[in-house]
């Protein structure tokens, strides 16, 4: 079948009113669901899957895959407006989108997500449409020590998220990291600092952590200091973003865009580090690395491009190779095998038009998810313009119901708030959360790679320095660690120096 005839096919699948009502469904189901604090985008996915069975393949999966972009970009409006990211993968946004609120920017943040999220969007299909065969192939040559390396360097850029201080960036990372080890040792079967409770042998849920660490020390402090907040509330603010704004940030937008693109096209990485690199990369760079994490409108856009640049680009191991990119594409894969579709290289073969009319239906999401977005912003802004005696325990109520509904377990709601007074001491004691958040999200990564690296080679580690993409990341990492290492050094030095000048 020629490229036309294929197109042709695709078109014919999408070109009527039920896949376009289904897609358009799944954008507004996704941005609510994204919106919400405690859900996610995952957990949205979920629910809708049932929804599938009963539609056509493609309309089926078009209304998933409208939910999955939805959600990635709904996940920035509580972010922005009440400093709890809706998703893991805008936990990036927070850095600068909330510092921007409390300015009175509320709109000018929210406008820039949208645009970068849609910019990202359509430079991540427009990747999965071109360089689907050739990215999958070269995701294909990742064994497990490849895995370690990248990993290992991913890691090492948290130091970009790090703050002022390098040393209570790399004390928060440490944190993530050991709570990461706690649950089933996947080798060998045994519990790891599980204490005996059956709840903690699956390991602390992610998204407990998540509420626990940014929506619930937002909820101490206000019952600390209760008279600091009456009477003030944040206003969505006069500004809008502009075209200058945009064209400033197009670089990093780009950038973003192509990390994520990257990141997503290897199976397992998912949003969050995405956004996070994309965030790091942009303030390394910008002229304005100072202003980051006050409320820099560059910061915004950056994590806002890493993480919907991930949105399409996994699907490309998922429809080249049959492997699901992340969480949610596993849910996705669900999809086509209830249809009795496989993917894989044999579907670009005997279901060739459903794999053009995916491409099709993914390039007007975009579209719909700029319509969508826009209603969403003027929709859920008045959330800003409520005092923050009545939101926090709104957020608290939506906290506690979203933790719960993931696994419908109590335990998580109290790993919520203990993580909350770890959140809320690690904010008073001005020690970074990103950090600790990305090394959580990894660690498990890290190890697993490792120790099946270990397996795979009887213990030589000579395995972690196979082939030229070991090699690559062990130079990068290498690199980064040499530039940290560098900048931290003259920032002490500028810190004594400025002292020695004042005295």
């Amino acid at each position: 079948m020629s490229f036309v005839d294929s197109l042709l096919a695709g078109l014919a699948l999408v070109g009527n009113v039920e896949s376009f009502l289904a897609l358009f469904g799944g954008v507004v189901i996704g941005v609510i669901g994204g919106a919400i604090p405690g859900m996610s985008a995952t957990m949205a996915v979920a629910l809708t899957l049932p929804f599938t069975f009963a539609m056509q393949p493609i309309t089926g999966i078009l209304l998933l895959l409208g939910v999955y972009k939805g959600g990635i970009f709904g996940g920035s409006i509580p972010a922005i407006l009440i400093k709890t990211p809706g998703t893991p993968a805008s936990s990036a946004t927070i850095l600068d989108g909330y510092p921007m609120a409390e300015k009175g920017e509320a709109g000018r943040a929210l406008g820039m997500a949208l645009w970068a999220s849609c910019t990202a969007d359509v430079i991540s299909n427009m990747a999965l449409i071109v360089f689907a065969g050739w990215l999958a192939s070269f995701a294909l040559n990742f064994g497990p020590p490849e895995f370690f390396t990248l990993i290992l360097f991913s890691l090492t850029i948290i130091a970009g998220v790090s703050g002022d201080s390098l040393l209570r960036g790399a004390l928060s990372a440490l944190l993530g990291l050991l709570l990461a080890t706690i649950g089933l040792d996947l080798v060998y079967g045994t519990n790891r600092f599980t204490f005996g409770d059956p709840n903690m042998m699956g390991g602390l849920n992610f998204i407990a952590v998540l509420i626990g660490l940014f929506a619930i020390p937002e909820v101490l402090a206000m019952a600390w200091h209760p008279t600091a907040h009456l009477g003030k509330t944040r206003s969505i603010g006069n500004k809008w973003v502009t075209f200058a704004d945009y064209r400033k940030s197009f670089r990093s937008i780009v950038r973003g865009s192509m990390i994520g693109v990257f990141l997503g096209s290897i199976p397992g990485i998912g949003a969050a580090p995405a956004a996070f690199l994309s965030y790091s990369e942009a303030r390394r760079r910008s002229k304005n690395k100072a202003n980051f994490g006050k409320g820099e409108i560059e910061g915004v856009a950056a994590s806002e491009a890493g993480n919907n640049g991930v949105a399409g680009a996994t699907l490309i191991p998922l429809l080249a190779l049959g492997v699901p990119g992340d969480v949610i594409t596993a849910i996705i894969i669900g999809a086509f095998m209830i249809h009795g579709l496989q993917p894989g290289p044999m579907m670009f073969v005997l279901n060739v038009d459903i794999i053009y009319g995916l491409f099709m239906g993914l390039i007007v999401s975009s579209v719909f998810l700029f319509i969508v977005g826009s209603a969403a912003i003027r929709g859920f802004k008045y959330v800003a313009d409520v005092p923050k005696r009545l939101l926090i325990p709104t957020v608290l109520v939506l906290c506690i119901y979203g933790v719960f509904a993931v696994n419908n377990n109590i335990f998580d709601v109290g790993v919520m708030f203990v993580m909350g007074w770890v959140g809320y001491a690690m904010m008073r004691y001005h020690v970074p959360a990103a950090p600790f958040l990305i090394a959580f999200i990894l660690g498990p990564l890290l190890e697993d790679n490792f120790r099946q690296s270990m397996l795979m080679s009887g213990s030589d580690w000579k395995v972690l320095f196979r082939g030229p993409i070991t090699w690559f990341f062990w130079s990068v990492t290498l690199i980064t660690v040499v530039a940290i290492v560098r900048a931290g050094i003259k920032s002490v030095r500028d810190h004594s120096a400025s002292k020695m000048s004042k005295s």
